[in-house]
């Protein structure tokens, strides 16, 4: 049985956005309140699509952390730290390509997806077509069981829990596992021994979920189990063999609610980004450019909220009195655009305020955001060491 755990990374691609903020730091912060959390920077996976140009990842790591620490990510809650400075994410990641099907990789929906949008590389590599791989290794190198996701990337953690479910199936059954399970269930005592049993029948007879989840109450609250005997009546309890890779579940998150200054979504990629630390007047300057309703050609001319980008903003950023204000301004002729404007313009700066005031220390000291990272892989790699040991030894693979 193993210990609750989230874990979540982004791909370096230098400053941060407020779609990012809305889409993914936001969830961050308040899970780090709620569980132990570990935030990494997927060097690595930005490789996968920027390995003819690299040079520019290792900067552009430092400014996304200082993002993440100005949004609230606090490195005294959250372990933060640097995919490629824990090699046994590469370890793992190797040993489970040895027993990973081609067509699981080849099904992955963002596989072609991807190469269709990046047409312009040549993505026919092995370092592409094996992400998804390193992906799971990456949840699964820290036995993670929540991994906060979008609905587009649920295929991966399905993925990973196929493949945690592959390996444990193939490396899990340890000589004699059966008669050393039972002697664990023994350790439970007579009552919990009955319990356990009359649990794991209902389970793989019924397929009682219910009756899993007590299971596994029972197992993490008896004091008589040691750690190895606890990972073994977790693998008899679901058939599995010793369970040496835990299966991920998802944290499935809202979609951002960012939209960007043109009306779209907002992307580097369309050029209608805020970055979390813009300066107010070029926030000021941006938000006073974007378009509006076409139909309002001049002051005097109705407007409709619906068709103008900047409703939307209003959507994210303004209570209801203002939203209200709003409509009836703008479908009256009774506020000109530029009015309109200036609630949103206050909201993104009131937004924005805290996290330039808390980005200010990383920024007069950068070696603190070192410390910070360094700090976070010596504990990302204590973790990932203890898995490592027990796949080697699955494995037959650790020499003792």
């Amino acid at each position: 049985m193993y210990a609750e755990r989230v874990l979540s990374g982004m791909r370096p691609t230098g400053s941060l956005h407020l779609g990012h903020y809305h889409g993914v730091l936001k969830n961050w912060v308040k899970l780090q309140h709620e569980y132990p959390c570990l935030f990494f920077v997927a060097d690595w996976h930005a490789l996968t699509t920027q390995y003819d140009d690299p040079h520019g990842i290792a900067n552009s790591a430092w400014e996304m952390v200082i993002d993440w620490l100005a949004a609230g990510v606090d490195p005294e809650k959250a372990t933060l730290f640097i995919q490629s400075q824990v090699p046994e994410h590469a370890e793992l990641h190797l040993l489970m390509s040895m027993m990973t099907p081609l067509g699981w990789l080849e099904r992955v929906p963002t596989y072609k997806d991807q190469q269709e949008k990046l047409s312009n590389k040549d993505l026919s590599t092995y370092g592409f077509l094996g992400y998804p791989l390193l992906m799971s290794a990456d949840i699964l190198i820290y036995r993670a069981d929540k991994v906060p996701v979008g609905e587009d990337q649920i295929p991966h953690v399905e993925i990973t829990r196929e493949l945690a479910r592959r390996f444990n199936h193939m490396y899990g059954r340890e000589p004699g596992f059966e008669e050393k399970a039972k002697e664990a269930v023994a350790k439970l005592g007579s009552k919990n021994k009955r319990s356990f049993e009359h649990l794991r029948t209902r389970f793989q007879q019924e397929g009682d979920a219910n009756a899993l989840e007590q299971a596994r109450t029972l197992i993490h609250e008896a004091q008589s189990l040691s750690h190895v005997d606890r990972e073994r009546l977790s693998g008899y309890l679901t058939g599995a063999g010793k369970q040496i890779l835990v299966e991920p579940g998802y944290l499935l998150t809202e979609a951002s609610k960012m939209p960007g200054l043109d009306g779209q979504k907002m992307s580097k990629s369309y050029g209608n980004t805020i970055t979390l630390r813009e300066d107010e007047a070029s926030v000021t300057q941006k938000v006073k450019r974007m378009p509006t309703d076409p139909s309002r050609v001049r002051r005097t001319d109705v407007g409709d909220p619906d068709k103008c980008p900047v409703w939307q903003l209003h959507q994210v950023y303004s209570d209801d009195a203002c939203k209200d204000w709003v409509q009836k301004g703008c479908r009256s002729a009774g506020i000109g655009c530029l009015e309109c404007k200036q609630p949103v313009i206050d909201g993104i700066l009131k937004e924005q305020a805290p996290m330039r005031e808390r980005a200010q220390m990383y920024l007069d000291k950068p070696s603190l955001v070192r410390e910070i990272l360094a700090e976070g892989n010596k504990k990302a790699g204590v973790l990932a060491r203890e898995t490592m040991r027990d796949v080697r030894e699955a494995m037959g693979l650790s020499y003792r």
